[in-house]
């Protein structure tokens, strides 16, 4: 069941997170800067901080499978680390400021968007 929850979440997770790709136009932008990537980051880092909260409250209970499915599934299909590497990677070649910028923003929005997430959740 365990396996069946996790494919299941990521396969979700993997379409909302292409949809995020269609809805927010970064490439397009003029500052070449991966918004649709520290997009995802971010919230799924709220996400998964505030769900780590509601739970360490006792204010949610989520059974097994259930965790599975949305911390390993849904929210591992959704954010993007991999393509964080490769965004960096990229700007550090040709833009190394954006690329320290990018890591930046996203490592230090990313924790404290957990740290956010999860002190609503206990509160």
């Amino acid at each position: 069941m365990t396996w069946l929850a996790v494919a299941v979440g990521g396969a979700l997770g993997s379409l909302a997170r292409h949809g995020v790709n269609h809805v927010v136009p970064a490439r397009g932008l003029a500052l070449r800067f991966p918004l649709e990537t520290v997009l995802v980051n971010l919230v799924g880092c709220f996400i998964i901080g505030l769900l780590a909260g509601l739970i360490a409250s006792d204010r949610l209970a989520l059974r097994a499978h259930w965790r599975e499915f949305v911390f390993v599934g849904l929210l591992g299909g959704f954010t993007t680390f991999s393509a964080f590497g490769m965004d960096t990677l990229a700007l550090s070649r040709t833009a190394p400021a954006q690329a320290f910028l990018n890591v930046a923003v996203q490592v230090v929005g990313g924790l404290a968007a957990v740290w956010v997430g999860y002190q609503l959740g206990r509160a």
